[in-house]
């Protein structure tokens, strides 16, 4: 079992996701930070999936959380 067992993210083959850091999200969560991006736990949180090319930043984020409050 993945210590990051809560992870969503289908993406396996990115260096990133858990399964590839022994079960953690910290190379993920860090990746994300740098990038000013979200990671793809927290879009399939709010029922979206992300372009994995562009789709993930910070802005993009908000404007669908905003739409998903307004539904």
């Amino acid at each position: 079992m993945l210590k990051a067992d809560f992870c969503t993210c289908a993406d396996t083959a990115c260096p990133y996701h858990a399964i590839n850091q022994n079960g953690e999200c910290t190379a993920c969560i860090a990746k994300n930070l740098k990038n000013y991006e979200i990671p793809a736990c927290f879009w399939k949180k709010i029922g979206k999936d992300a372009n994995y090319e562009s789709d993930y930043n910070f802005h993009e984020f908000s404007k669908e959380v905003i739409k998903c409050k307004n539904e």
